[in-house]
């Protein structure tokens, strides 16, 4: 599928209307100029329009054809262009990648976070984010990390550069306008994307102040879950994936600055030309983007409560079977029909860790305290399930009550099989929510010992 160039743009030169290509993990390739594409191999020997050949690599060369993933980019100079990295100054200091005694903390008190305030003074996408928790290494090549971003400033002449992982960014307020190697994306809230590792890219704020949440991943790549029992549809749809399509920028740029995140510390080099200046590629490794409403869920139509892994998105595999090392799970407006059942989500101890975030609306196992652009943690194995108010508010409405649908919410969950330490700042953050625990002490003994069993 070929780019088609759009007429439209505002006032920061950002197109309002992107095309796009569609498909998660197709083989894709695209063209900003007809015949930019070399014909029949990937590196001859002069590529057309005099343009340099560029590998860019996700996975070992060796790995196994169904899960390499490269990409060939056709580019005006190639990204080895540049000064030598230097450790950025002044330094962030609120990037973990290796987490260890020595700069997080554990935990197995539940946590939860009331919603970071945007910031007063100038700070854009990299400076605004800041890791909450994670667990491994980027160095060993396992682990993750869990981030948030609050920001109100466009990156202007720079470009950012994750070589540790791969980041998934679910905005809760703001867009996101998205510059990448491959192209552009525009990304709202409700909608999520994808930046694998390596890629550079930059973040324009459209829209003025803007936060949300970020899941990094080490060592391997988001994939889609097997479908299984449910069969050949359902879920997130591969189609419904959407993948830039090529675009470019000539010309100087002096001081333009690299910022690569490299075990966990910021480098900086700087060039005279812009990176995205890529006039066509080919290949499966590339950024994209999914809106979440688009989503199709499953539920129970009889009884009980399903298990929360039935509506993941995206989920990045373990080396164990059915075990993974992140999961993204959506929480999205839906139908409960359940009979004689607590429909809310049970109450849970769990070997797997979750933590857990509000785009919008309400979530339907937390009456108070869970708002949009706030956060809670649930460790391993640290009880957890609705609070007070929701249980006695779902019991007193009886086995009676009939269909119900959930509107207007979009919650969400990061879970992983390791068990995240959390970073000093995020434990010591005015917005930690010290009264968490006090939405489970009204719950209170039910227990009839002389009353005879439930009966349907």
């Amino acid at each position: 599928m070929d780019s088609k160039p759009v007429s439209k743009t505002d006032s920061s030169g950002f197109p309002q209307d992107l095309s796009y290509q569609s498909g998660f993990g197709n083989h894709l390739a695209s063209e900003a100029i007809p015949g930019a594409l070399p014909e029949g191999q990937n590196s001859p020997l002069i590529c057309p329009y005099g343009l340099y050949a560029e590998q860019i690599s996700g996975t070992s060369f060796t790995s196994p054809r169904k899960l390499n993933l490269r990409s060939w980019l056709y580019r005006i100079k190639p990204s080895v262009t540049h000064e030598p990295f230097k450790p950025r100054a002044p330094g962030h200091g609120k990037l973990v990648s290796e987490f260890n005694q020595s700069n997080s903390s554990l935990t197995p008190t539940q946590l939860r976070w009331k919603p970071a305030d945007l910031p007063h003074s100038p700070t854009d996408f990299i400076d605004g984010l800041y890791t909450v928790c994670g667990a491994g290494s980027s160095f060993l090549r396992h682990g993750f990390a869990i981030h948030m971003y609050a920001a109100n400033k466009t990156m202007d002449s720079c470009a950012f550069c994750n070589a540790d992982g791969d980041f998934l960014i679910v905005p809760q307020e703001g867009r996101l306008w998205i510059t990448t190697e491959c192209g552009k994306l525009h990304v709202s809230p409700g909608e999520i994307a994808v930046l694998p590792q390596g890629f550079r890219f930059a973040v324009d704020l459209p829209d003025g102040p803007s936060r949300g949440y970020v899941a990094e991943v080490f060592g391997n790549h988001f994939q889609l879950p097997d479908l299984g029992l449910i069969g050949a549809n359902g879920l997130a749809a591969p189609r419904d994936f959407l993948v830039p399509i090529a675009w470019f920028e000539d010309g100087s740029c002096p001081g333009y600055t690299i910022v690569q995140k490299f075990g966990g510390e910021l480098f900086t080099a700087r060039q005279d030309f812009s990176p995205f200046n890529v006039v066509a590629w080919h290949g499966n490794y590339f950024p994209y983007k999914y809106d979440l409403g688009k989503f199709c869920p499953y539920n129970t139509v009889l009884i009980d409560h399903g298990d929360p892994s039935i509506n993941t998105v995206l989920t990045v595999p373990t080396e164990k079977p059915g075990v993974a090392l992140l999961d993204f799970v959506i929480f999205p407006p839906r139908w409960v029909v359940a009979e004689h059942t607590f429909r809310p989500p049970y109450y849970h101890r769990n070997c797997m860790s979750e933590f857990m975030g509000l785009i919008h609306g309400g979530y339907e196992a937390k009456a108070d305290g869970f708002f949009p652009g706030g956060a809670s943690l649930h460790s391993c194995m640290s009880p957890h399930g609705p609070d007070t108010k929701s249980y006695e508010g779902t019991i007193a409405r009886g086995n009676e009550a009939g269909p119900c649908r959930i509107a207007d919410t979009m919650a969400f969950m990061f879970e992983s099989s390791l068990i995240p330490r959390i970073c000093p700042w995020a434990l010591d953050s005015p917005f930690m929510d010290p009264d968490y625990y006090q939405c489970w002490l009204g719950l209170r003994s039910h227990f009839k010992p002389g009353s005879s069993r439930h009966k349907s």
